[in-house]
């Protein structure tokens, strides 16, 4: 640390009282200064001829030799007056960045300026801040430390500015002494920043950036570090909210929960334009901050809205939010995923409006680490986040973002559908606010609804068929489709739709004509237009299902219902269908014997609805249906 030596005498201050301070001179004191709880016996010619206050106090009517000038709240204390009155008497002084700043408001205070006397204190601080202390990493962060105390003068000095522009510059510059060893990812100066008050550091990134040298994923990795110090739902080990502000013993919750809440605002406001500078993880720790802290929704909305701008890359327990919320008892935030889907909507529908605007980050774009290393306004940087912000919200999404936000929905969904509290609503606001095109199945949501509806038994009817209206079976896999087909707690025409699905998806495997609805059998379809107009009984509900199974499969329920059976059953079904077309073409009476036909076709469509595996029971079921076919025809 750089120091400078002021004055060459010795030192000849002491104390002739516990609360008195006098010099040695040889010479009988004739002024007293009262400063703080200590008495300093001085001599008015050193001091008047360097301080314009003492002038001008002494110079007062009715101030006499043996009165006592009393300077109350002086910057600094004893300590920094004293050092100021032993510069007076040509006394040794050191100057460092310890007490630079402490003198430096004394020095101002007394005012000894060079309209007092020429090569005053002020001049020769003034001098050597700026010529040693503010090219020096560690000195300036030093002498910015300690612009905290008394930072209203320090402020009216230029002290603080002069210190956060000096450490900007420090940083942006590729010469600056960076240490030998970094011990974590972010910035080599970011630790030694993440010290500082949250006002300060907040005016140290805005000049950073301002500058336009330093890369915005440098500045995203220090926020992140700064977060991690003070914020405790950041951090696993946080320990303090401020420095300079630390909590005292008698500090309450909620003065604890306003600092946190500026800081947090803070951070924020600093959030860099590019998409890539914090991660989506980051950004979502911050959301969850803030409603812990109750944070202004404009802080919010911002964060929602980055959140939802790189979606892609968060993770389920980034979106698992706790629920702070009086009002609800659910376990989990679902509102503030819900908002964040709907902006990720809007994102979406803004890309597929204006697909050939480019993206945020791109060269052509004004954000600071691209404005080509020139010192940027803060208006003109405000100008350029709001721009960016615009044509972030149309910036494409691909077809694999699309699908990854697909499978994290459905992950979160599957998670937050075991809670008892959550509404059937909510849960099927954010299974809808995803696109159509972000799920090219539906497995992940048939799990969703499967979870729901064990954690919900207690689900009228109504409610259930509103749960699955968000499911398409078409879009089952085989797997999913045997566990739906086999799933008791499903309504009965979801049961009946996956079933049918299954049955076309093997009829299409097996080279036969594809299924369609108005190929169920007639009993099927009774049963369905029974159950859509409604049914106030629910034991009859039960009989129903229980017929419905038994007509649609054509045999017991312990049938196989296993895919492998279904491609099997359909193969053979295909080639009895051949056959008995070529008979039927062949043969006019039987064509002429209407009545025997339909019924034997009834019973055929009966057992391809839902064919079953065992080769046994396939041909029971066959033989009879081929018999009555052969009486027919002689």
């Amino acid at each position: 640390m750089k120091f400078m030596k002021l004055g060459a005498r010795p030192d000849t201050f002491f104390s002739p009282s516990d609360s008195a301070r006098s010099v040695y001179t040889g010479v009988a004191t004739d002024l007293q200064i009262l400063v703080g709880n200590c008495l300093y016996h001085l001599h008015k010619f050193p001091l008047l001829s360097k301080c314009l206050l003492l002038q001008a106090l002494c110079a007062e009517p009715g101030c006499g030799d043996g009165d006592v000038i009393e300077l109350a709240g002086f910057p600094g204390g004893a300590e920094a007056f004293e050092a100021c009155a032993k510069f007076c008497y040509g006394i040794t002084i050191t100057v460092s960045a310890r007490n630079l700043v402490p003198l430096r408001c004394a020095a101002a205070h007394l005012g000894m300026s060079e309209a007092a006397d020429r090569g005053n204190l002020a001049a020769k601080l003034d001098s050597f801040l700026a010529s040693c202390l503010l090219r020096r990493w560690k000195d300036a962060l030093a002498v910015l430390h300690s612009t905290r105390h008394g930072a209203p003068l320090c402020e009216e000095l230029g002290l603080t500015s002069r210190c956060v522009d000096a450490v900007a510059v420090l940083i942006a510059s590729p010469a600056a002494s960076m240490p030998a060893k970094s011990t974590s990812a972010s910035p080599w100066w970011a630790h030694d920043v993440a010290e500082l008050g949250v006002d300060m550091f907040w005016r140290i990134m805005v000049a950073v950036k301002s500058t336009g040298a330093v890369h915005e994923k440098t500045v995203g990795d220090a926020l992140k570090a700064y977060a991690r110090r003070w914020l405790p739902n950041v951090a696993k080990d946080a320990e303090q909210p401020f420095d300079d502000a630390a909590i005292a013993a008698d500090d309450s919750v909620k003065q604890v929960t306003t600092r946190h809440r500026l800081l947090l605002e803070k951070i924020v406001s600093l959030l860099p334009v590019d998409k890539d500078a914090v991660s989506c993880a980051f950004l979502l720790k911050l959301l969850k901050a803030a409603n812990i802290l109750s944070a202004s929704a404009a802080s919010k909305a911002e964060l929602v809205r980055r959140v939802a701008w790189q979606l892609e890359e968060a993770s389920v327990s980034d979106l698992l939010i706790p629920s702070v919320s009086c009002v609800n008892d659910m376990l989990y935030d679902v509102d503030a995923v819900a908002a964040i889907l709907d902006e990720f909507a809007l994102r979406h529908a803004a890309a597929t409006a204006q697909p050939a605007q480019p993206p945020a980050g791109s060269p052509d774009d004004d954000s600071p680490a691209r404005s080509g290393g020139h010192r940027r306004s803060r208006s003109d940087e405000s100008v350029g986040f709001d721009g960016a912000r615009r044509s972030s919200s149309a910036a494409p999404v691909s077809q694999f973002a699309l699908a990854r936000v697909g499978r994290l929905v459905d992950a979160f969904l599957i998670e937050v559908a075991k809670d008892p509290k959550l509404p059937v609503d909510k849960l099927l606001a954010i299974a809808e606010a995803v696109p159509d095109s972000a799920r090219p199945e539906h497995d992940g949501l048939y799990k969703v609804v499967d979870s729901y509806l064990k954690a919900h038994p207690e689900m009228s009817k109504s409610a259930r068929k509103r749960l699955c209206r968000a499911l398409n079976c078409r879009k089952l896999s085989e797997k999913a489709c045997s566990h739906a087909a086999q799933n008791e707690l499903l309504p009965l025409r979801v049961v009946v739709q996956v079933l049918f699905s299954e049955h076309a998806r093997a009829a299409a495997l097996s080279g036969g004509p594809v299924a369609s609805d108005s190929d169920l059998p007639s009993n099927i379809k009774a049963l369905l237009s029974s159950k859509s107009a409604g049914s106030e009984d629910d034991d009859a509900d039960r009989v129903d299902e229980q017929r419905l199974r038994v007509l649609a499969s054509g045999a017991s329920p312990g049938d196989d219902w296993s895919v492998e059976g279904l491609r099997r059953a359909a193969s053979k079904i295909a080639t009895l269908r051949m056959k008995m077309e070529e008979d039927q073409d062949d043969d006019d009476e039987f064509v002429r014997k209407a009545g025997l036909s339909r019924s034997a076709s009834l019973r055929f469509r009966a057992f391809c609805a839902i064919p079953a595996a065992n080769p046994k029971r396939m041909l029971s079921k066959l033989w009879p249906l081929a018999r009555s076919i052969t009486a027919d025809r002689h």
